[in-house]
């Protein structure tokens, strides 16, 4: 049986070490067992770890599984799924530097904001970033996850929130889980049919970005979203 962590040495135990240390000089199995926390009756929490590594591979893997799959472990129950998921969605949202009053301009601004979100991504997610009067962020909103149809995507549940939080104007984004940013036909009519809502409500549509593995699409560079003015306009590029 792999001896318990409690029974090495103090520097050698993930937890006292990121103490002393700092995390970032511990290994992604060390920081995996500080969030699994204990073992099962015949592995500790590192080898847990590290098992979890070699099988899937990477941190970004594990932080793309489903409850049921990280509960496939042995030694991986409901509570220790739900920790890691947790902090794992924590760490990927924390890596977007996206606050209330940027100031968003240029198309690829919203690629770099938003890329990490949907990195290795299974599901395709669309959002809705609100904006100011002044192209300045209020917030963002998840408006669907899975796949995206007319009936999931529709205006009356895109537009909601802009409404109630009185944007001037919006930026839509979802991402192409295959990495592939190519709008598809149903991408096209689906955008057709948000610019034309958001006109008869007032609310400006700036762009739809379409975030692929590492490139976009930005249906305003590519001049499918003709804008009334130049006013809050969102540069190329």
């Amino acid at each position: 049986m792999i001896s318990k962590i409690k029974e090495w040495p103090q520097g050698e135990r993930p937890r006292e070490r990121l103490l002393k240390d700092g995390a970032e000089v511990l290994s992604d199995a060390q920081l995996l067992a500080i969030l699994l926390r204990t073992g099962s009756v015949k592995t500790n929490a590192v080898q847990l770890a590290i098992d979890l590594l070699k099988k899937f591979l990477s941190l970004q893997n594990i932080s793309n599984l489903s409850i049921s799959e990280l509960c496939s472990m042995k030694g991986i129950g409901p509570a220790k799924a739900a920790h890691l998921k947790a902090a794992l969605e924590f760490g990927r949202r924390s890596l977007i530097p996206l606050c209330p009053g940027v100031s968003l301009t240029r198309s690829k601004d919203v690629f770099r904001h938003f890329s990490p979100l949907f990195q290795n991504s299974r599901k395709e997610i669309f959002k809705i970033i609100l904006l100011d009067q002044k192209n300045k962020v209020l917030r963002d909103v998840t408006v669907s996850q899975g796949s995206l149809t007319a009936t999931v995507v529709h205006p009356r549940e895109v537009f909601n929130p802009a409404v109630r939080d009185s944007a001037a104007s919006v930026i839509f984004l979802h991402n192409h889980p295959s990495g592939d940013p190519t709008p598809s036909l149903e991408d096209k009519k689906m955008t057709g049919r948000l610019v034309a809502a958001g006109s008869l409500l007032g609310i400006q549509v700036l762009d739809h970005v379409v975030i692929g593995s590492d490139s976009y699409f930005s249906f305003a560079d590519a001049g499918f979203i003709v804008k009334p003015s130049t006013q809050g306009k969102i540069s190329h590029g």
